[in-house]
């Protein structure tokens, strides 16, 4: 039996080559596997004393050749194959292992493999006689059934060949993406800078087993494209995470880390925001946000974008919550929140900027550019005759901020950095404004209201002064603005547009 190894990631292959040695393998390998094994006194042939070339033209060239891919993909069984083996002097390659370089981690030209992924290929695609090993997870079971059966069984090489084409799979999508950001950074035009790729290589690992999906009955698990918050999350207490818990969670986190640079906290619900504030005092900031909404709170995601203090933790014991999301904890909160053995405590990095928004449709993908929420005064109109004080316009940067990821149609109201009514995901903005009123049950006195979409008709704005809002924040362009700002106007309300839509949906 024969084996070729060449790794990038190189844990426990010294030892592998050991065992397989023991296990009389005749062990071919090169570059810094070759040297790896052999520094540890394991018997290895080079690659290039095995085909009789040496590697050219700056390594681009190794394993390409017949003697390496006729080893490997000769059918065993095919009396021609065999016929061909004989003739041109090429030995047979039993086991392959190989891994690849993590293209996206530091992507060029020259970190375009051929061989390494041609070798995976072919020695995936003959696995009715040839084992593929990507994954040092999987030398163990190899090395098992090596030693208890002399040989690896049928199931094995076909469970490590499809790891194998999806190793590849994976190397040639970052590939691809790496073309795709490198192109969108020169575009020269804006309309170049905003397509979208001809098509879409996504490559995602499964990475956790979810309790269920978005219902019980439901298989759920998590994916990663490789570059996730979520990946390197730590879950210090509570129950196993859920389809739901984790979306929501996310949200949640997304959204507590869009709100500026001050403390913030945030509940969330079924995906949308039942309460959100900043402040100083991060403490502060999460017993104002709960305020918001406190039945909605019931039951909801807590995130807070600072670390996690002993005094906040004493607030949230009494409050039943699913999740709690933070990017670290101080001394004593962690002993606090364990009295709560059913809330699940995460601790993880601040999200990463997504470039493209992917969500399934039937037979396929809707993607759309992120959303981006530019804060950019200089670009927006004050539309009426007052200006927002300096008050009103810290309220009406929150209320926008929020009013971007608040799912539409939606209007929000605000007053000290406080959201006090949210009205979220109604079918018109008149019923938004109507529920955000209730909420805040006369709390938005003299603070901002925040439309994700132009008002329509003149009734919205009417609405957003009866709940006692002075200063309102929309991106404009309906036919009917004039009549809008004139109804501010009346009503001695300073008026914002953004020229910006955000509908969330």
């Amino acid at each position: 039996m024969r084996a070729l190894l060449s790794v990038y990631d190189k844990t426990g292959v010294v030892d592998l080559a050991r065992r397989l040695h023991e296990l009389d393998v005749e062990l071919i390998s090169s570059g810094g596997t070759a040297a790896a094994i052999a520094g540890a006194g394991i018997p290895v042939t080079d690659v290039a004393e095995h085909t009789g070339y040496p590697a050219m033209l700056g390594h681009r060239v190794v394993t390409l050749h017949p003697k390496v891919h006729g080893g490997i993909l000769a059918d065993r069984d095919d009396p021609a194959h065999q016929a061909d083996l004989e003739r041109y002097d090429i030995p047979t390659i039993d086991i392959v292992v190989a891994n690849l370089y993590p293209f996206g981690s530091d992507p060029s030209v020259e970190l375009i493999d051929i061989g390494g992924p041609a070798m995976v290929r072919a020695a995936a695609k003959n696995h009715a006689h040839v084992g593929v090993i990507v994954d040092p997870a999987d030398y163990g079971e190899v090395l098992s059934e090596l030693a208890g059966k002399g040989a690896l069984s049928a199931g094995l090489r076909r469970r490590l060949a499809r790891a194998a084409f999806a190793h590849t799979a994976a190397y040639d999508a970052a590939i691809v993406a790496w073309f795709d950001a490198v192109d969108a950074v020169d575009a020269v035009d804006a309309a170049a800078s905003r397509s979208l790729p001809p098509t879409l290589h996504l490559s995602a690992v499964r990475t956790n087993v979810l309790r269920y999906g978005e219902n019980p009955h439901q298989v759920g698990a998590r994916y990663t494209f490789g570059n996730s918050c979520w990946d390197t999350a730590v879950q210090h207490g509570g129950k196993e995470m859920s389809y739901l818990n984790v979306y929501d969670a996310d949200a949640a986190w997304r959204l507590v880390w869009s709100l500026g640079d001050r403390p913030a906290a945030v509940v969330v619900k079924h995906a949308n925001p039942c309460g959100a504030a900043v402040h100083d005092d991060i403490a502060e900031a999460y017993r104002r946000a709960h305020e918001c909404d406190t039945a909605s709170a019931y039951g909801g995601i807590v995130a807070v974008n600072r670390p996690l203090t002993a005094a906040l933790a004493e607030s949230l014991v009494p409050v039943f919550t699913e999740v709690l999301v933070a990017p670290s904890f101080e001394p004593g909160a962690l002993e606090v929140l364990g009295a709560k053995k059913n809330l699940r405590v995460l601790e993880t990095a601040a999200p990463v900027a997504d470039r493209l928004d992917v969500r399934s449709v039937n037979g396929g993908l809707l993607v759309q550019t992120a959303d981006a929420v530019s804060m950019d005064r200089s670009a927006w109109t004050v539309a009426t005759k007052r200006s927002p004080t300096d008050t009103e316009w810290v309220d009406l940067e929150l209320a926008w901020r929020l009013a971007a990821r608040v799912t539409s149609n939606t209007i929000v109201l605000v007053k000290d950095g406080q959201a006090v009514g949210i009205g979220a995901g109604q079918q018109n903005r008149r019923d938004a404004g109507r529920i955000a009123a209730e909420k805040a049950d006369g709390r938005a006195k003299g603070g901002a209201c925040a439309s994700d979409a132009f008002f329509p008709f003149r009734d919205g704005l009417d609405a957003a002064a009866e709940a006692g809002a002075t200063a309102v924040i929309q991106p404009g362009g309906s036919i009917r603005d004039r009549e809008v700002i004139d109804a501010a106007d009346e009503a001695g309300m300073a008026m914002v547009f953004t020229g910006e839509r955000h509908f969330k949906h």
